[in-house]
């Protein structure tokens, strides 16, 4: 890619030139210089592509709301990527739970569960729960975030730790995507 700087022609020039050239700035001021592109009348879609532009849609539109939003403009600065950007890309990835930490948890109230979980912006919340195999659940509730990328859970009952018991970590991203990670005790690995 070239790159012209000062270039008295073409600095600020944006718009359509002779129905061919397509001139546009960044965010930084850069003039973006590129050929128009051209598309068949008669082009069809495949359903994976009216898919695709199904999600776009969504994407844009909450980004639209979302551009505002304090995490969105910190995460734009010193980048050539706009907040309204950050969004649209963060509308398209989702966190992930990296770890279960239960080494401070024996089943007893008052003991703590710790989650790692990350995202490409912000993971906004972490919710918990242990539960057996028939599905009782002991414990829900949501995390609070410790350090770095780690939430905690401070458990409020007994839970017997028994083969059915399962460890569930759900965490948010801010357009609402989301990953889960299960422990169990009769999980080896």
């Amino acid at each position: 890619m070239a790159k012209v700087l000062n270039n008295i022609v073409t600095q600020g020039l944006s718009g359509l030139l002779g129905n061919q050239i397509v001139f546009r700035k960044d965010k930084i001021g850069r003039t973006i210089v590129a050929v128009k592109p051209t598309f068949s009348e008669d082009r069809q879609f495949n359903i994976s592509q009216l898919t695709h532009q199904d999600a776009f849609r969504e994407a844009i539109a909450y980004a639209r709301t979302a551009k505002d939003e304090t995490v969105y403009i910190e995460k734009a600065e010193g980048t050539t990527k706009s907040s309204f950007n950050v969004a649209v890309a963060d509308w398209f990835s989702q966190p992930v739970v990296l770890d279960i930490d239960k080494s401070n948890w024996a089943g007893q109230i008052g003991q703590t569960i710790r989650i790692k979980a990350t995202d490409s912006v912000h993971v906004s919340r972490v919710h918990f729960q242990i539960k057996n195999q028939d599905g009782t659940i002991f414990e829900p509730g949501e995390m609070v975030r410790a350090d770095g990328l780690w939430w905690m859970y401070t458990t409020t009952t007994q839970a017997p730790i028994s083969q059915d018991t399962h460890l569930t970590a759900t965490a948010y991203d801010l357009p609402g995507n989301k990953d889960m990670k299960l422990w169990s005790a009769n999980y080896v690995g």
